[in-house]
């Protein structure tokens, strides 16, 4: 049976019989192996902004602007 198949019905489903389902499917996920999509011992790259001042730069512009957006939008209403 295809998701595309079981969909319809769910949707269907009052509020708490999709919650029932959800703890349902979390409890059947809970005990599967090998669901992490990390292989485990293996190192990964993550990307931050430390160390990198051009994206702090960039993050606070944005950040200001922002602010400033927001104190011209609550000036003007009435």
């Amino acid at each position: 049976m295809t998701l595309a198949e079981v969909l319809p019905a769910i949707r269907q489903l009052s509020p708490a019989e999709k919650l029932k389902l959800i703890r349902i499917l979390a409890e059947d996920l809970d005990g599967a192996e090998n669901i992490a999509p990390l292989e485990p011992f293996k190192t990964y790259d993550l990307p931050t902004p430390y160390d990198n001042f051009g994206a702090g730069a960039i993050l606070m512009e944005n950040h200001n602007k922002f602010d400033s957006y927001q104190i011209i939008k609550t000036e003007v209403k009435f």
